[in-house]
């Protein structure tokens, strides 16, 4: 009894003690989050006082009106946009025409192709070869360069072929019995069985477009083609953001700081794609355990 009562107390501490590292960890995570809203969402100037760390001391929309008003700004947000849209779209498309056709074991060199495609996971040719090949098929200053040279990954292919070979045989032999052809069976048959897996690199790819600011500060002169991801990097590797303050009409608010406008625009940067991710959890955890259980 005395055994049996001290390993349950031993049970019951360890719970606590993993409630509090977990809690702890939480506060860590997240902290940093909040101190970001907390201060955008607070008076520049007296933010700049310090001391602000739980609630806004002079709680003020100005900063986040700047960022708005700013004409540079948006036009990046919509080349953000676009380019999360399209190229996920075209991404997840490409990637999994071309894990389909792998994850046919009648393939001819099916291993073959898996073997070179492995290669490219380990070994890549370096950022001027690959910016000297960007400059030869003319894509620098041209919004394809954020979606061609990202159309395909080896890795989400392995993703997908790994959740294309567990779908039942015997529905494309149905498929075939009625006469679909092989792309009749990709986009009727394949595609909607797989929806958690698309989601998942959906998800993957999406969030990578958006937060994507190196190929914009690489291969874009055009400051009207560049991410805000870029203008953000920009706004905020820059000592101070008089460019930015100077195209809010009306002039120069004091209420409102180089600081303050850093804190904003990652603000505005963040929120939208951390709501996409509710509506593609429940996709997004059944796609994380793709492979995970046999048999």
């Amino acid at each position: 009894m005395i055994t049996s009562s001290r390993r349950t107390r031993g049970e019951v501490i360890f719970d606590v003690c993993n409630t509090i590292f977990m809690l702890l960890i939480c506060f860590v995570t997240l902290y940093p989050i909040w101190y970001v809203l907390v201060n955008a969402f607070n008076e520049g100037t007296d933010a700049m006082r310090g001391g602000i760390y739980w609630w806004p001391r002079m709680f003020s929309l100005e900063s986040f009106g700047a960022v708005f008003q700013s004409e540079g700004i948006m036009q990046a947000m919509w080349i953000t946009v676009a380019k999360t849209v399209i190229g996920t779209f075209i991404h997840v498309l490409f990637t999994a025409m071309v894990a389909y056709a792998l994850s046919r074991r009648d393939l001819i060199g099916g291993k073959l192709y898996i073997w070179i495609g492995t290669i490219t996971l380990f070994f890549s040719g370096g950022l001027i070869p690959t910016f000297l090949l960007m400059k030869d098929l003319q894509l620098l200053d041209n919004f394809m360069v954020y979606i061609i040279p990202a159309m395909f990954s080896f890795f989400d292919l392995i993703i997908f072929m790994t959740f294309f070979r567990e779908i039942p045989d015997g529905l494309e032999e149905a498929a075939r019995i009625d006469g679909a052809n092989d792309w009749s069976i990709f986009f009727r048959v394949v595609l909607p069985v797989s929806m958690p897996v698309v989601a998942t690199i959906g998800l993957f790819h999406g969030v990578y477009q958006w937060n994507d600011y190196f190929t914009g500060m690489i291969y874009m002169n055009d400051t009207s083609l560049q991410p805000i991801q870029t203008y953000l990097y920009r706004v905020v590797a820059e000592s101070s953001s008089n460019q930015m303050l100077a195209a809010v009409p009306g002039g120069i608010n004091r209420s409102v700081t180089s600081q303050s406008i850093k804190l904003a625009t990652m603000v505005v940067t963040t929120i939208p794609i951390v709501f996409v991710y509710p509506f593609l959890q429940k996709y997004f955890v059944k796609g994380m355990m793709i492979g995970s259980i046999k048999g």
